[in-house]
């Protein structure tokens, strides 16, 4: 399993917010590239990055901060938020994005996911948010009826790199991640699922890593800005 350090971008700031509320920020660091440099440092394979605002908009918004990080950084990088057709997903990846991710229009356009994951392979994740099993787009603003298993297999056929799911309630919380969920919906799939969303202890990590289903990753944020997570210690888990 990989552990990808979350760095959500809002205003140009390194944020956590609290069950995905843009209003419940806390500003970690107000210099996100030095922020991804650390966890580089530290020894991270894989960076997480967030456009909050642009999640939101529905456009790129942090798009300085974006490019400061990947020109701080070797490690690949994904990007989700804002990221709604396919010139975005190309300068995106022009750029030295590794992987875009996609949420919104995996339920709105579909087809630009299968056009996308065609033309880019291995590098078009799918952003699937839920709460209650069903789910939000536009940066959580807004819930569907979609079940987040039904969303997934749904791609099962398009050559998406990975599904990142996230469990709305858990997320910033630093209660748990809904190891349940995440290990049932890695099953009802082929495609590699990374967790998100409160995964706050290296017992979370380690119950994610052991929970019987296939998980390529595990996504944390305010944990290790807190240092409920060593992150060293976290790696070293997650190698062996």
């Amino acid at each position: 399993m990989i552990l990808f350090p979350a760095i959500d971008l809002k205003d140009g700031q390194c944020v956590r917010l609290l069950r995905g509320e843009m209003a419940a920020a806390t500003v970690f660091n107000d210099d996100p590239a030095a922020q991804a440099r650390a966890f580089q440092v530290a020894g991270c394979e894989w960076l997480h990055l967030v456009d909050l605002n642009g999640a939101f908009a529905g456009t790129p918004v942090n798009g300085a901060a974006v490019e400061a990080i990947l020109a701080a950084v070797d490690v690949p990088a994904q990007l989700g938020g804002g990221i709604r057709d396919m010139a975005t997903i190309e300068t995106w990846l022009d750029k030295g994005l590794a992987r875009v991710i996609l949420g919104t229009v995996a339920v709105e356009k579909p087809e630009l996911v299968r056009e996308a994951a065609a033309a880019f392979p291995g590098q078009v994740a799918v952003g699937i948010d839920a709460r209650d099993g069903r789910v939000a787009t536009k940066g959580w603003a807004e819930e569907t009826d979609v079940k987040a298993t039904e969303l997934a297999q749904s791609f099962e056929d398009a050559g998406v790199a990975a599904i990142i799911y996230t469990d709305i309630e858990r997320d910033g919380a630093m209660g748990g991640p809904n190891v349940a969920a995440t290990a049932a919906l890695a099953r009802a799939v082929s495609i590699p699922v990374i967790a998100s969303g409160g995964v706050s202890s290296l017992d979370d990590l380690r119950a994610l890593r052991d929970c019987g289903a296939p998980l390529a990753g595990a996504i944390s944020g305010r944990a290790l800005y807190d240092g409920a997570i060593d992150l060293p210690e976290a790696l070293r888990l997650l190698r062996d």
